[in-house]
Formats: structure tokens, C-alpha cells, sequence
């Protein structure tokens, strides 16, 4: 063996030690749990469904702009034990502007929270600023074509201290260290001619 792959052999099983080191600390730390949550689809065990319409199926008219513009009910399962607070974000990937915030909603008391409720937000929660330049919940109104709409649901270690006046942005920024699982609910929308 050459003296150069003997160097390239050394250098790899460094690198291999010193990466199972830091998985160990990050084990003995508490912060391999947060890790392993995948962005999209968190860890398998938490859901959020709603009854109103299945995953990936058509959202009611009446959740729309085209109806009574209420938010619909909504039903989070396999919450973590640690979860302090959930907080919700609802979005539509395919607006033309890039994604458009429908409803934000955090604070969510994790331990009393079975359902939110048709055209309602748990008591102690806090909805912040959509797309649409206030705060509370707006329909579905795509221009043209079917749009999809997110419902992520995230379950948090703490509960936030933002405003009412707190964008997507400001919450996603504050949630970052504390995500402990999510969950997410696909829901479709085209406007009738």
C-alpha cells in the first residue's frame, strides 16, 4: 500500500471516530430526539386530521372564501408527553408569490388539546399575521387552477412569547430550538367557474 492511501485510510477512520463521538454527546445531551424529527414529516408518531376531509382530498367550500370562510376542525393525536405547546401554520405552496400563510396559531395548550374546533381557536392560543395582512384564519381562494393547502401541526417544549403582530417568519424563527415533533394534513382547493 502506497503511503498515500495509508495517509487517506488514517485520515477517513479519524473522521469516522470523531462523527460517532459526537452522535454519542448528542445522545447523552437529550438533542438526538430533535434531530432525528424529519422537517417534513416529523417522526411518523404525531397526526393532525380533520374530519371535514381526508389527506390530500378536497377541502369544503364552506372553509373558503367561497363559503363561510371558517377555519375547519381540526384533530392532533400522538403528541409527545414533553410538549408543552403546539403551535399551527397553515400555507399554500402553489401561490404564485411563493407560499402564502393562510392561518398562523401558537401557545396551543399541548395537554388540554384533543381538537380544534370548526371556526374556532383554543383559549390561551395566539393567531398572528397572515399573507393577508391580519391576523386569524383565511380561507382557501386560489386565482386560478387547485392549489394545495398545509396544515402543520408542531409540538413545542415551550411556549412562545411573540405578539399578535408576529409573521410565518418571526414564528418559524422562534420555534427553531424547540420543535419536538410535527405533523402535517394535505388539503386541496379549486374554485368553481
Amino acid at each position: 500500500m502506497t503511503e498515500r492511501k495509508q495517509r487517506i485510510l488514517v485520515a477517513a477512520a479519524i473522521l469516522l471516530v470523531g462523527l460517532a463521538g459526537v452522535a454519542i454527546l448528542a445522545a447523552v445531551s437529550g438533542t438526538a430526539a430533535k434531530k432525528t424529527i424529519n422537517p417534513i414529516i416529523g417522526s411518523g408518531h404525531m397526526k393532525i386530521t380533520s374530519p371535514q376531509f381526508e389527506q390530500d382530498g378536497a377541502i369544503p367550500a364552506r372553509y373558503t372564501c367561497d363559503g363561510e370562510n371558517i377555519n375547519p376542525p381540526l384533530r392532533v393525536s400522538g403528541v409527545p408527553e414533553e410538549a408543552r405547546t403546539l403551535a399551527l401554520i397553515v400555507d399554500d405552496p402553489d401561490a404564485a408569490a411563493g407560499a402564502w400563510t393562510h392561518w398562523t396559531v401558537w401557545n396551543i395548550p399541548a395537554a388540554d388539546i384533543v381538537e380544534i374546533g370548526e371556526k374556532s381557536v383554543p383559549g390561551g392560543a395566539v393567531e398572528g399575521l397572515t399573507d393577508f395582512g391580519r391576523a386569524g384564519y383565511g380561507g382557501p381562494c386560489p386565482p386560478s387552477g387547485e392549489h394545495r393547502y398545509f396544515f402543520q401541526a408542531y409540538a413545542l417544549d415551550a411556549e412562545l412569547e411573540l405578539t399578535a403582530a408576529a409573521g410565518v417568519k418571526e414564528l418559524e424563527a422562534a420555534m427553531r430550538d424547540h420543535i419536538l415533533d410535527k405533523a402535517g394534513l394535505i388539503g386541496v382547493y379549486r374554485r368553481q367557474p
